[in-house]
């Protein structure tokens, strides 16, 4: 009998600043499903998540809303000790061969910005759409999918439905912090997310807010609070309460 083919994903990080939930406990759901997850780094060298998602500092009184809860610290906490993830790829050097599909974790903190504004990401976004390989895009890794331009120069999402961080949600973290974070949540301070990815799309109405999350977080047994939308090899989610969502949902289409 033959043995069965053990799926690769890739997930692209930036040097820092990734959002720890949305990368973790999509790589500890699909390492547990016996997928194997390499990473891609600007500089081929270990991503540094947000520290202030990870330890709440500087968050006030609304640290326990905003910060990472304590399973995704502790998924987090064993995806830095991954041999795959302590040996990523050089954003230069990746391509879709090779690979089964294609998940781009979010982040709002400066050092996205790298991230989002990669050519080579854009390019390989392009790559995995156009082979029909399974795409996971969640918070602002949509803002990287939305930038990521088909041969005609539309958006790869340009005809698709799609979700991504709520303005709504982004302007709350925002006015609940500015006053000693500053921009800390607004990685573009002249747009949302949400502007962005719709700003992309064929139609407004294929931008999909879902219901409005609260401060409820989904989990491996509770799936409700989580919100996806899945369109044909495609899935996106909002923000890392839908993290759990995102990553079984992501596995459904491997």
């Amino acid at each position: 009998m033959a043995k069965a083919k053990k799926l690769k994903i890739l997930m692209p990080l930036p040097s820092y600043d990734f959002d720890p939930t949305e990368a973790a406990i999509s790589w500890q759901v699909l390492h547990q499903h016996g997928v194997t997850v390499h990473f891609a780094t600007p500089e081929a060298t270990p991503a540094i998540p947000d520290a202030r998602m990870l330890k709440g500092t500087g968050l006030s009184v609304f640290k326990k809303i905003l910060m990472a809860r304590q399973d995704a610290v502790a998924a987090c906490t064993a995806m830095l000790a991954d041999g795959n993830f302590l040996k990523p790829l050089h954003y230069r050097n990746v391509s879709s061969k090779g690979f089964d599909g294609l998940i781009l974790p979010g982040g709002h903190a400066p050092g996205m910005r790298v991230y989002l504004e990669s050519r080579a990401l854009q390019n390989l976004t392009v790559a995995f759409f156009e082979q029909k390989k399974p795409v996971g895009a969640i918070c602002h890794g949509v803002v990287l999918a939305a930038r990521a331009k088909r041969k005609d120069g539309k958006s790869v999402l340009y005809g698709r439905k799609t979700t991504a961080l709520l303005r709504k949600q982004e302007m709350a973290a925002y006015n609940l912090t500015r006053l000693w974070l500053g921009t800390y949540y607004r990685t573009y301070p002249e747009t949302t997310v949400q502007d962005e990815v719709t700003a992309a799309l064929a139609s407004p109405a294929d931008f999909l807010t879902g219901p409005m999350p609260g401060i409820q977080r989904d989990s491996t047994e509770n799936r409700k609070p989580g919100f996806t939308v899945v369109d044909g090899n495609y899935i996106s989610a909002r923000w890392p309460g839908d993290a759990y969502s995102f990553a079984y949902g992501f596995l459904k289409l491997l």
